[in-house]
């Protein structure tokens, strides 16, 4: 069992569209939960970050020459060794 609280206006908004459905208010919004659960679970990580998903470009390169740098530096520990 849960309980909600909801500002006036969606309270209003949910009982009018559950009354166009011909449904009561709980009806109403536990099928809308269960529609938004089920969405949510079944989206793959990689549609759920779809949206923002190769839109930062850093425009640097050196993650690039990041294995190259840890190599020299591992290379320069064993000279010094």
């Amino acid at each position: 069992m849960r309980s909600l609280r909801l500002d006036p206006d969606l309270d209003e908004r949910l009982q009018r569209a559950a009354a166009i459905k011909g449904e009561s208010v709980s009806e109403f919004i536990r099928h809308a939960a269960e529609v938004r659960a089920d969405e949510t679970l079944a989206a793959s990580p990689r549609d759920r970050f779809a949206d923002v998903a190769g839109t930062v470009h850093g425009g640097g390169g050196r993650a690039r020459r990041s294995g190259e740098a840890f190599a020299t530096g591992l290379s320069e520990d064993r000279k010094q060794a």
